[in-house]
């Protein structure tokens, strides 16, 4: 917009970089990790910090998502703001801006007409396009130059010789040749406007969508530079961070800590006590990231180093449980009917097309699993009992429709057998993938997650590339707190009598 109403908003490319922002913050929490969070571990004695550094050390943080975002979110794009309906910000952004362009109008309506506003206007649009301009554009430089050539313009104006209409069309060309063809259709448009202050007016909105055209093409430009920098931008951005605040890595440490103790109660570390301390290391770190998709997020808060993840991993965690249920439900229509289904072709995929429908909403608050899983039990017998009578089998009887629908509602409760089962072996698949990611060869697929192995894959080569890039940027933290965590322990045992 106009830089006279922008007294009253951020330009085009500041509302860039504050969307951008906006989709960060939805992302990762903006306070920094405080002993006031939830049921606080023991922290580090608290110090007074200046409000300059609480700003300097927020915006740090912002940054570091920021490129975080940018590097890991593929999808990532600069959107431009949209004030809510109704809001105070808004009202006063339309009043002021059509309180601008009314100005315009009038002064344009003078006799002689006054093109004061409308020439710092022309010199707003020539700075955009020039920017829009890479290096090779020297002809088209030389062009925009020449045609909006602010001190000639400003001498035909004064002479009453400027034609304002014909330099709007030469700005409305050289827009189209710089846009990206998802706004020919706006380019389209304005050539249809024939009145000064309604086509200057779509000038500028045409021109703020450029600019964040041209930001979302710069950053899939850097995106692959990004990728080799980022590493150590995010880890030296962290380690700024931790010095202002010496307690961020407490809920960390109580995450890895829970780690090892889990670990040492079930033995699974038994086999790798008498190995090297990397292979320990190496060995807790992937059960930690594997107990985030068991997180309870609503009251054990998240560590700090995958805080800026945290969305993603929910939503792997997510993904994870309609797995299981998913897998259970086909595991016992398989037991339960026999090889009577098993050579069918097809009906596995509509089997798991009609559960899989009928636990997309899981996400939804409102969902409830056990009317999810009587419904799903409902139509599964009646699809069972029409493939049957189509390839010429016995009916499904009364007593077997009955288990079934009983054995698929009874999936809806944690510690039902089946559903345990496929969790625990989806647990172990998840973790052999980790486990694997450093020969690129992905694991087995365990028994009974056939129907679901394409899911399957998927999420855990989301989940691999995740945890792969916390490890590249956390690994030193990370290593300090386990020695710190596995010398505590060694000492506690060499005190006992």
């Amino acid at each position: 917009m106009p830089k006279e109403a922008d007294r009253f908003e951020g330009g085009g490319d500041e509302e860039a970089k504050d969307a951008s922002e906006d989709t960060v913050r939805k992302r990762a929490r903006a306070n920094p990790p405080s002993p006031h969070r939830g049921s606080t571990p023991q922290a580090s004695p608290l110090r007074v910090v200046s409000a300059e550094e609480l700003m300097e050390t927020a915006k740090g943080v912002t940054n570091m998502a920021l490129a975080h975002e940018i590097v890991v979110n593929q999808a990532f794009q600069v959107k431009p703001t949209e004030l809510p309906e109704g809001s105070l910000e808004r009202k006063v952004k339309e009043i002021m801006h059509k309180a601008f362009w009314d100005c315009l109008e009038a002064q344009l309506k003078e006799d002689p007409p006054s093109y004061g506003h409308a020439i710092k206007l022309l010199g707003e649009i020539k700075e955009t396009l020039l920017s829009f301009l890479l290096p090779g554009h020297g002809r088209l430089r030389s062009r925009i130059e020449e045609v909006l050539d602010l001190p000639l313009i400003q001498q035909q104006a004064e002479n009453g010789a400027l034609d304002i209409a014909q330099i709007s069309q030469f700005i409305v060309g050289m827009m189209g040749s710089l846009c990206a063809p998802c706004r020919d259709e706006d380019i389209d448009k304005l050539k249809e406007i024939t009145d000064i202050v309604p086509l200057l007016k779509a000038i500028f909105s045409v021109l703020d969508l450029m600019k964040v055209d041209m930001a979302n093409f710069a950053l899939s430009s850097i995106r692959p530079h990004l990728m080799q920098q980022s590493v150590e931008y995010e880890r030296n951005k962290f380690q700024e961070f931790l010095e202002k605040q010496p307690n961020a890595l407490d809920y960390t440490e109580k995450w890895l800590k829970e780690t090892v103790k889990h670990l040492r109660e079930s033995d699974a570390c038994g086999a790798a006590s008498h190995q090297s301390s990397s292979l320990v290391h190496l060995n807790v770190h992937n059960h930690a990231y594997l107990r985030l998709l068991r997180w309870d997020h609503a009251s054990d808060p998240f560590p700090e180093t995958v805080l800026m993840d945290q969305t993603r991993f929910q939503e792997m965690q997510q993904e994870a449980e309609r797995l299981v249920l998913l897998a259970s439900v086909l595991l016992i229509v398989y037991t339960t009917t026999g090889e009577a289904i098993s050579g069918l072709p097809g009906l596995m995929e509509t089997l798991k097309n009609t559960v899989g429908v009928m636990l997309a909403d899981m996400r939804v608050p409102s969902f409830s699993m056990q009317e999810a899983l009587a419904t799903v039990g409902e139509k599964l017998c009646v699809e069972l009992s029409r493939c049957l009578s189509q390839h010429g089998f016995s009916p499904f009887p009364a007593d077997r429709e009955s288990s079934l629908k009983g054995q698929i509602s009874a999936v809806a409760q944690p510690d039902n057998a089946v559903r345990k089962l496929m969790d625990a072996r989806i647990q172990s698949y998840l973790l052999a993938a980790l486990e694997s990611s450093q020969h690129k060869t992905p694991p087995p697929l365990p028994g009974g997650l056939a129907p679901v192995s394409r899911e399957l894959k998927e999420l855990s080569v989301h989940f691999g590339r995740l945890v792969n890039f916390n490890k590249l940027v956390f690994s030193p933290f990370y290593q300090k707190i386990l020695q710190k965590i596995l010398t505590s322990e060694e000492e506690n045992s060499n005190a006992e009598p």
